[in-house]
């Protein structure tokens, strides 16, 4: 059976070198929901990083499984290649459509992303980041359906947030090792909900809105 201990390493330490990175870039950056994304170039090689640092701990289990399913390890790198390539071009789409907003819309976005959590189809994408696929690619497909609500509220509050990033990197991670269960999914659908509500009615209240 293929070792699965220099797979997982090699990821892990490839999410981890990604966060000092991203740290680096995204310094002075941040203002809240009038933050801005920067050139195509810059903001690109920032979300690529962005990805790694989120994405990848959570993309383990099914990166070993691949690998044993292949009967080597080195069927990983491109595994993890081509889950970060569907990252990649949500990032792409992402740049044109993103633009500085105010608390209303980021108060909506967060309301619609606690309600997508409790809808049969992110239940459907999230139970098929954690099955056996047949590569990076479908994972990431499946994975980008799981955690689009939570990559929307951080573009909404504040995409150049590490705090932020932090906080959803939590929640990502958690979803993909975790099996669905209403005491974690309910309170954090409830969670995300009651943020936008705060963000519509007291946005003066809710940190990370404004300018750090």
């Amino acid at each position: 059976m293929t070792s699965a201990r220099p797979a997982a390493f090699g990821i892990l330490a490839l999410a981890a070198a990604s966060w000092p990175v991203v740290v680096q870039q995204m310094q002075g950056m941040d203002m809240g929901v009038a933050t801005t994304l920067g050139s195509f170039g810059f903001f690109l090689a920032l979300w690529v990083s962005m990805m790694a640092a989120m994405m990848l701990p959570g993309a383990v289990p099914a990166a070993i499984r691949h690998a044993r399913a292949r009967g080597r390890t080195r069927a990983v790198p491109p595994f993890v290649a081509s889950y970060l390539a569907v990252w990649t071009l949500a990032g792409v789409l992402v740049y044109p459509l993103y633009r500085p907003h105010g608390t209303l819309a980021a108060g909506l976005i967060a309301l619609g992303a606690g309600a997508y959590e409790l809808t049969p189809l992110k239940r459907h994408f999230r139970r098929r980041c954690r099955e056996d696929l047949r590569s990076g690619l479908e994972l990431g497909i499946y994975c980008v359906g799981s955690s689009i609500g939570l990559m929307l509220m951080l573009l909404a509050v504040g995409p150049m947030s590490i705090a932020w990033m932090s906080v959803i990197t939590a929640v990502v991670v958690l979803q993909k090792l975790l099996p669905p269960t209403a005491t974690i999914d309910l309170p954090l659908a409830l969670a995300t909900a009651g943020f936008g509500v705060l963000a519509l009615v007291g946005p003066a209240v809710v940190p990370g809105l404004t300018a750090s």
